[in-house]
């Protein structure tokens, strides 16, 4: 998760929303995002989806089968939504996103997942500095 914060602070450098994220396959990291929806004018562009689409190219495949996703921030529906897609196993957040949260806080789409497509859920891991980030960058905004 200390990785994830550190791509984190690259979207904020970018002046994207500061959320990070990397798929770890094997115990070793394959992949890495960070928020650029504005940077690549592509409303799809979080972290998780920018980590994946990284991930599939390294694999070589759309499927990253027993992959764990790392993100700074509960992913929204569409990421979670993209993790399902690519067999994602797990996915470890940090803060809790209490406007458009999907694992938990909106909406619980892991537990709503078919058990062929289940994702693991597991959030609150370096929450407080995930959420302390987010508050500066919003902060710093107005």
């Amino acid at each position: 998760m200390q990785r994830a914060l550190e791509l984190a602070e690259r979207a904020q450098a970018a002046g994207e929303v500061p959320v990070g994220a990397l798929v770890v396959l094997g115990g070793r990291i394959i992949a890495e995002g960070w928020n650029r929806p504005i940077s690549a004018q592509d409303p799809t562009a979080h972290a998780e989806i920018v980590a994946l689409r990284a991930a599939a190219a390294v694999q070589a495949n759309y499927r990253l089968t027993g992959s764990i996703l790392y993100v700074t921030l509960e992913p929204c529906a569409m990421c979670l939504g993209a993790m399902q897609n690519a067999r994602v196993a797990r996915v470890v957040f940090g803060a809790w996103d209490a406007r458009a949260g999907a694992c938990g806080s909106v909406l619980d789409l892991p537990r709503q997942m078919r058990a062929g497509g289940a994702i693991d859920a597991f959030g609150g891991v370096c929450a407080d500095a995930s959420r302390e980030l987010l508050r500066r960058f919003f902060a710093s905004r107005r």
